[in-house]
């Protein structure tokens, strides 16, 4: 009560301090003339924006296919049953000239030159602290480090990656399993780069070899062959998430596979029973997974001979490929939001030299969602079926189409038999990790990610060596506890199905990553393994809060608060408020948890309160946060941007904590589309946002199939050619809503040239947009930030990546007055409300 009590009273010194103080002395010596041309001399220092070309007559359809659309193009999704507009609506479209799918036309590549040099010309002044910044990235990072390392299967091989001070990239390197190997045992290691982490090491793949000389590296996946002689890995070159296969052979060094002949993948690849074979997908023309590939390993063929196994013509679906644990069956997920199918291969039936046979579990149902996972010849599936709002768990015997027998999983010790995952409110399932002797349940429960041990068979039964037999009995049923409020908690690196034990990790906003050994039998027995070395980190200097907001509709959303114990004491004393970031995503199911992130920590050092917000459309609160009627996509998307509105009131009226001068937001890709949204429905809440990646011309992209995955987005946003979405998303589109002559918050919006997720024209047009229709003041500038040789994902460079964030902090820290501020973990002393001018 005392932590609420003190966060309840938080008040705003600290802002109105941090804003104008560090001007106030020299003003006050100023005359009124005086400060009349220093205002002149600013305007004069400061660049202007470039004023990008509007074409008013320029128009984009919305509905019907308008005349010469081209026939093969859909206009909605084959089993919608809502009617299309029509006649189709014509709807502005001034900047749609920045459109370029070839990345070429040089007309709007010089306008995104302007862009990046207006951007830099802005940002000039604050190089040095940008540095500054960067270097506190640095003196957070053990630069020179490796992750635990682990067995794959019943191989002689433990596996791990290592990163080293001053190399960008990883280096995934294998030893051999010592005498007496046990998963607890701690790693001695000296600390040293040129010293092995384990005796015998061996480089299988230095990525900063790859990456030598090149704007962009990723690597996808990287995967031994059965005999551990082989290596498959994918490579990314140019940031478009089209990756290239590479087979090298670990012992003479020859590449078998030079990455000329297998292209266009996802960037997956499964070896089959033996080194002979290897499956892959493939993407189409809009960059979705949609064939399955076999292909015989060495043999120098052409992809077009490789053998088809599995295509997916339905555009709403992307394929995905994976291997069960025990290495039985190789798993083919095709599925859209809403609904999916699983096929499977049983590799001990198969032949290289005979087509593959592949079988269904069930057979797609419209909405209906599965995934399933092997274990002693039964499958254990994931479901909704039923009209279920989340997962339940099921378990059947293997079959082709045995949809007929799936059995709920009970517990032993249950009451009347009761389900352990029903798929009602109370308790939600995310993944199931099939082992040996149990069974580990990924899920949510009480808004907190949860991991549940199931200990599999009965006093009467010895074992459960074939399902098909007896059914499954769950005789212990465990959730691993953790003390701290909130945190964030998920499996590690597994690979072996006959393990004892296996490896989480946990974290929370105050405690950096943990890698903890839990024994299966007991899930009290724990050994951490490796926790994340955080050069400088004192946890004992900060804290976290969960608390919940009421928003309009009623609803309680989850925030979680992190900050410096020292300025929640401090601020408590003079009774100012304080400057506050926020950060959103909400979108898709997917969950934004309370980790630990040391970017955060210049932040925080500078006296800033970091709010994350669990908005609806997320999955936080189980898949009824996402779903309809009260979640956040289709026509309750609006939920999203209102709870994060409604936060954000909640921080300036209620709680007292901050005012509209000292609050910052941010959010990424989906999360840019809730910023967007959220700064036009209340622009006058934020002094500064950041938007990465935005998807913000939810009309002229959502209507227009011919875009890269608009089709499969359909069943997220909806589709605006039909009446219900157009008029449900009239209300929300950022582009389409833009207030006129409103006073916005500085804007930094950022792209990639080449991201085939949000084209890299959504955040140009948005820019352009909001500077032709807010009002113009040159307090708050509207930056765009165009990464010309990445993707989604920013840099695939580490040091590339900080010196990115660097700059985004930069900018947000500026807005808010704090680059004056010192970092008081660097021995700065006091925090700046405390101070006597403050005071004054």
């Amino acid at each position: 009560m005392k932590a609420q009590a003190l966060v309840s009273r938080l008040s705003s010194a600290f802002g109105s301090f941090l804003k104008s103080n560090h001007r106030r002395g020299q003003i006050l010596q100023m005359s009124n003339s005086a400060v009349s041309q220093a205002g002149v001399e600013k305007r004069n220092r400061l660049p202007m924006p470039p004023i990008a070309r509007r074409d008013d007559d320029r128009v984009v359809y919305i509905g019907a296919a308008p005349p010469g659309w081209d026939p093969e193009l859909p206009r909605q999704a084959e089993d919608s049953k809502e009617p299309l507009i029509d006649p189709p609506i014509a709807l502005p479209d001034p900047y749609g000239w920045m459109r370029d799918e070839s990345r070429k036309d040089p007309v709007v590549l010089e306008h995104l030159r302007l862009e990046n040099e207006y951007t830099q010309k802005l940002a000039a002044p604050l190089a040095s602290f940008r540095e500054g910044l960067y270097q506190e990235f640095l003196s957070r990072i053990q630069e020179t480090d490796h992750s635990v390392p682990r067995p794959i299967g019943q191989s002689p091989w433990l596996h791990y990656t290592r990163t080293y001070e001053g190399k960008a990239f990883d280096v995934y390197c294998r030893a051999r399993k010592q005498d007496g190997y046990d998963a607890t045992v701690t790693v001695r290691w000296d600390g040293m780069a040129e010293s092995p982490i384990l005796a015998g090491e061996e480089i299988l793949l230095d990525v900063n070899e790859l990456g030598e000389g090149k704007d962009y590296c990723v690597v996808g996946c990287v995967e031994t062959s059965p005999s551990h002689q082989l290596l498959a890995y994918s490579t990314d070159f140019v940031g478009e998430e089209r990756y290239s296969l590479v087979v090298k052979n670990l012992e003479t060094g020859e590449f078998i596979e030079d990455g000329t002949l297998v292209n266009n993948i996802d960037g997956s690849v499964v070896w089959g029973k033996d080194d002979s074979t290897l499956f892959y997908t493939k993407l189409d023309d809009a960059s979705r997974p949609y064939q399955v590939y076999r292909r015989s390993v060495g043999i120098g063929k052409e992809q077009t001979q490789d053998e088809l196994i599995f295509e997916e013509n339905d555009e709403m679906f992307f394929v995905d490929i994976s291997k069960t644990l025990d290495e039985r069956y190789i798993i083919i997920d095709s599925a859209s939001t809403e609904t999916s199918e699983v096929h499977y291969i049983d590799l001990q039936n198969e032949d290289k030299e005979k087509p593959v046979v592949l079988e269904c579990i069930c057979k797609r149902q419209y909405k209906v969602l599965y995934r399933a996972e092997h274990r002693h010849g039964c499958w254990w599936i994931q479901s909704n079926i039923g009209n279920l709002t989340n997962f339940a768990l099921f378990t059947a015997p293997v079959a082709n189409a045995c949809q007929d027998n799936w059995v709920l999983v009970v517990g032993e010790k249950q009451a009347s038999g009761e389900p352990l995952f029903d798929g009602s409110h109370r308790r939600s399932l995310d993944s199931v990790t099939c082992l040996d002797s149990h069974v580990v349940i990924l899920g949510r429960e009480e808004g907190l990610p949860r991991l549940w041990i199931l200990s599999i068979g009965s006093s009467d039964a010895e074992d459960d060596k074939d399902c098909s037999a007896n059914p499954v009995v769950v005789s212990k049923f465990e959730r691993l506890e953790f003390d701290e409020e909130a945190f964030d908690v998920g499996l590690g690196e597994n690979y072996d199905f006959h393990a004892k034990s296996i490896l989480i990790e946990y974290d929370s906003l105050t405690t950096s990553t943990q890698r903890i050994d839990v024994h299966l039998d007991n899930a009290s027995t724990r050994t951490l393994v490796k926790e994340r070395n955080v050069p400088s980190y004192d946890k004992e200097l900060y804290a976290s809060k969960r608390t919940f907001v009421v928003a309009r509709d009623g609803t309680s959303l989850p925030v979680d608060m992190l900050y410096r114990k020292d300025v929640m004491s401090e601020i408590e004393s003079t009774g100012q408020r304080v400057p506050v970031h926020m950060y959103g995503y909400g979108a898709y199911g997917a969950c934004e948890e309370a980790s630990f992130s040391a970017s955060l920590l210049p932040l925080l050092d500078r006296g800033v309160v970091y709010v994350l917000t669990h908005v609806r459309g997320g999955g936080e609160m189980g898949r009824q946060w996402y779903e309809e009627p009260n979640g956040g996509k289709y026509l309750c998307k609006k939920n999203t941007f209102n709870d994060f509105v409604d936060i954000a009131r909640w921080l300036i009226h209620d709680l007292k904590l901050t005012s509209p001068d000292k609050l910052s937001c941010e959010g990424s890709s989906a999360g840019g589309v809730l910023i967007a949204g959220s700064i036009n429905q209340a622009p006058e809440l934020f002094r500064v946002a950041i938007l990465g990646v935005p998807a913000v011309d939810l009309f002229a992209t959502m209507s227009d199939s011919s875009i890269n995955l608009v089709i499969t987005e359909w069943e997220e946003w909806g589709n605006p050619n039909e009446m219900k979405f157009f008029e449900y998303m009239k209300d929300y589109s950022p582009m389409d809503n833009v207030k006129k002559d409103a006073t916005y918050p500085a804007c930094l919006l950022t792209g990639g040239l080449y991201d085939p997720r949000v084209q890299f024209w959504e955040p140009s047009k948005f820019t352009a947009q909001l500077r032709y229709t807010v009002r113009s003041e040159e307090s708050r500038p509207i930056c765009l930030k165009m990464e010309m040789n990445a993707g989604h994902f920013s840099a695939s460079d580490r040091y590339k990546y900080w010196r990115e964030l660097a700059f985004d902090y930069a900018f947000l820290l500026d807005q808010l007055g704090l680059t004056h501020v010192e970092n008081r973990s660097s021995g700065g002393g006091k925090p700046v409300c405390a101070t006597a001018a403050a005071k004054k």
